[in-house]
């Protein structure tokens, strides 16, 4: 789906969606409302830069990229709109969301260490070459969640230090990695 019509989806689950993780006890239901404030953030406060938009413009050849998410995922509400803009920037990018658990056959082909992290964006060129891959978040953030886990503490207390990461770093590192990423693959 266009990100257009995946942001409807996120604002269609997270109504309603407090009362109904209290009913079914749905540990990803709670998580909706929060999700979509922080992706609505992020898409009302983020704008590429220079470096991001020079490069996403500089790619030629057409490119379909690939994202595998759901909308309980913090991860994705931290990611996504990033990935979103970035691509904007570039007619010839094409970005189509996967719903993960919609789409278990592609996401199985795209483990990251034998799990269904997202989220997880492949490109692929014209002839569906696959390009690159990215996910299921920044390098730094995957080191301090990688740290973090392994050090025993609570879920929620991971998840808490995760996100304050992610609201401190405000998408740098991410940009880093797609400009990377972008300069590696123009085509």
């Amino acid at each position: 789906m266009p990100p257009a019509e995946y942001q409807r989806y996120l604002e269609m689950k997270s109504a309603g969606a407090r009362a109904k993780a209290l009913a079914t006890r749905d540990e990803h239901e709670r998580y909706l409302p929060l999700n979509l404030q922080r992706t609505n953030r992020i898409e009302s406060t983020y704008t590429p830069s220079s470096k991001v938009r020079a490069a996403a413009r500089a790619i030629q050849s057409l490119q379909l990229w690939m994202v595998l998410t759901e909308p309980w995922c913090g991860d994705s509400a931290q990611n996504l709109s990033y990935i979103t803009k970035i691509a904007a920037c570039s007619a010839a990018i094409d970005l189509r969301i996967l719903l993960r658990d919609q789409n278990q056959d592609i996401m199985e082909a795209y483990l990251t260490n034998g799990t269904r992290s997202i989220p997880k964006l492949v490109a692929f060129d014209a002839q569906g070459r696959e390009l690159f891959r990215w996910g299921p978040r920044p390098q730094p953030a995957a080191e301090l969640f990688s740290r973090l886990r392994e050090s025993g503490g609570p879920s929620e207390d991971v998840r808490r230090k995760l996100h304050l990461w992610y609201a401190r770093n405000r998408g740098r590192a991410l940009e880093e990695e797609f400009l990377a990423l972008l300069n590696h693959t123009v085509l």
